[in-house]
């Protein structure tokens, strides 16, 4: 048991004696304050026969702040660059019954870190896989950030090449739901200005840096004015961009029409009107009355 002292207050962690279960554990790990982390994580981490991490010295880190001893349990290294070479031991030790825990760098394991093939692979083997939920940047960034949280697309790191990056822009622009990227310090000046000339300058973001951490900042605003605000800064830490959804452009009477007519080939009047409207984001009344207008042959 490790005590610690913030703010006057102790407290302490005491891991539960209890065993866990056979299968593979996903663990969030903290983005920053290592204070981040669950309880149940904590747990899991102290009682599972064994430990994977995609950083190993970090996972051992974290796990001194916190007095979770290995025990003489070895952490297995599981990363973008070993993962085919490492998946078939892991999965040996679950068919062995083993509980194994696994946990990213930072955050939760599968957005954006790698764990998808080993627990895909475990589903299909048939193992029971279950998550100790946790700190995640881009759910911070989106509820730090002021803008719509009703549907949101996390969308991961924008390609790095500017062709690739021009064409990922476009074809998220229209997208109806806020958007979440992240993106390194390195480029981050580069994909504000082209965001600004493929979509529009006056779209609103938030750009969110070093989430829980001493140095924490949130820039909030049109592209215009966030670019504005860090002309000439060099960047550091992680960079999580959470973009505003596009206006919906307003359909033209013609593709209103055109619509309609291809609906009215299978529907009678009312359904057609009902699927356009839905389709074009209009009032059902507006595409009905249009459609009561039409001539009776196209």
């Amino acid at each position: 048991m490790r005590n610690d002292t913030e703010n006057g207050r102790e407290f302490a962690y005491t891991p539960r004696d209890s065993k866990l279960a056979a299968g593979l554990y996903f663990v969030a790990t903290p983005i920053g304050s290592a204070r981040d982390i669950t309880l149940r994580g904590l747990d899991i981490l102290a009682t599972c026969d064994v430990i994977a991490a995609e950083d190993t010295r970090t996972l051992r880190h974290l796990m001194e702040i916190h007095g979770v001893a290995l025990n003489g349990r070895a952490v297995l290294p599981y990363h973008d660059h070993n993962g085919a070479e490492m998946r078939p031991r892991i999965m040996s030790l679950l068919t062995e019954g083993k509980s194994v825990a696994y946990a990213s760098e930072a955050g939760t394991p599968l957005v954006a870190d790698p764990g998808f093939a080993l627990g895909r692979a475990a589903i299909a083997d048939g193992h029971m896989v279950t998550t100790a939920p946790g700190a995640s940047a881009s759910l911070a960034a989106l509820t730090v950030s002021g803008l719509p949280s009703d549907r949101f697309l996390f969308a991961g790191f924008p390609p790095p090449k500017s062709g690739e990056r021009r064409k990922f822009l476009q074809d998220l622009d229209q997208t109806q739901a806020t958007l979440i990227l992240y993106e390194s310090p390195k480029r981050i000046h580069k994909l504000l200005n082209e965001m600004a000339e493929i979509w529009s300058q006056d779209r609103q973001i938030a750009l969110c840096r070093e989430l829980t951490k001493k140095f924490e900042e949130v820039i909030r605003g049109s592209l215009a004015d966030v670019i504005a605000a860090i002309e000439g800064r060099a960047l550091k830490g992680e960079i999580v961009l959470v973009i505003d959804r596009a206006e919906k452009q307003a359909a033209d009477e013609a593709t209103v029409i055109a619509a309609l007519r291809a609906r009215l080939k299978t529907a009678r009047l009312k359904e057609a009107a009902a699927q356009v409207a839905t389709e074009l984001g209009l009032p059902k009344r507006d595409v009905y009355q249009l459609g009561l207008s039409l001539d009776a042959d196209p």
